[in-house]
């Protein structure tokens, strides 16, 4: 369930994703959790050998930092989001840029009311 903080402020939001991720030992994760970026989110990325060399690293990081739960996995790490499915990266890059969007109300997506309804 989605607490917001004392200050009013939803900081993080449940997704489910289309496919799920497959882990090594073959479990399926779809179930997952985001936070809101922070500026350090979007810079740090940018001092990263990978990046420098392959600009379209940048989301792997980006959502490595920001995914705060993906099924049971203990952490999610580049590794987790380089392996996802592509149509399950593409739904993390739009989730990303809903949740992170200047009017609040966008970050209200049914995906996300779906998953908090379960």
């Amino acid at each position: 369930m989605n607490k917001p903080p004392k200050s009013g402020l939803q900081t993080e939001f449940d997704f489910l994703l289309p496919r799920g991720y497959v882990d090594r030992d073959g479990n399926l994760h779809k179930k997952g959790r985001m936070r809101l970026a922070t500026a350090i989110d979007e810079i740090a990325p940018m001092r990263d050998p990978r990046v420098r060399s392959n600009e379209a690293y940048l989301v792997i990081i980006l959502l490595a930092r920001v995914i705060t739960q993906l099924g049971t996995l203990t952490s999610v790490d580049t590794d987790s989001v380089e392996n996802l499915f592509s149509s399950d990266l593409a739904y993390l890059q739009d989730f990303y840029q809903q949740i992170n969007a200047l009017d609040p109300e966008v970050a209200q997506t049914p995906e996300a009311e779906s998953v908090l309804g379960e």
